[in-house]
């Protein structure tokens, strides 16, 4: 998957955002707390809810890379 969310995980460790808190604030669900942890693809309501809740823009919290990029770096 070339968009990666490190910058999202980041963002979230720094503000406290955990699993735990995703679930109880009903912000995210675990699935998709699931998919960005692991890098799968989640859709444009996730992107859209993350920004709200992160006080941000889209490319604060995602990155497109090179697939070949992201082979060397898993």
């Amino acid at each position: 998957m070339p968009i990666v969310y490190d910058k999202m995980l980041k963002l979230m460790e720094e503000k406290g955002i955990t699993s735990y808190v995703c679930k109880r604030d009903n912000i995210i669900g675990q699935a998709t707390y699931r998919k960005i942890k692991d890098g799968g693809d989640i859709d444009t309501r996730t992107i859209a809810k993350m920004c709200e809740v992160l006080n941000c823009q889209p490319g604060d919290i995602l990155e497109y890379v090179k697939e070949d990029a992201v082979s060397e770096k898993v």
